[in-house]
């Protein structure tokens, strides 16, 4: 899959940065800053600090375990940041968090 849109293109450049510089993202700020149905990409790493009360679906290079429990428990869906890119390679309606 190449890599044309713009917002894929940033997606990989925040993927290749060091580890320790990767964005993490609390489920409270998916609950506050995310709309109900909405789909959500964290290049970086989900956290479980806080509740979600909405229907989101959210791709991260990795999960703790509360944070997939909770996004599932709020009806959301979880996938790697490779699968939603094969749902949809225009990067369309998808909201960049961290």
């Amino acid at each position: 899959i190449s890599l044309k849109s713009k917002f894929w293109k940033r997606i990989a450049r925040d993927i290749r940065r060091p580890a320790r510089q990767r964005r993490t993202v609390n489920i409270y700020k998916i609950e506050r800053f995310a709309k109900d149905g909405e789909i959500i990409i964290v290049p970086g790493k989900v956290l479980s600090v806080g509740e979600l009360n909405k229907k989101v679906d959210v791709a991260a290079l990795s999960f703790s375990d509360d944070a997939k429990l909770k996004i599932v428990q709020a009806k959301g869906k979880i996938m790697s940041i490779k699968e939603l890119l094969q749902q949809n390679p225009a990067g369309k309606n998808v909201r960049i968090l961290g």
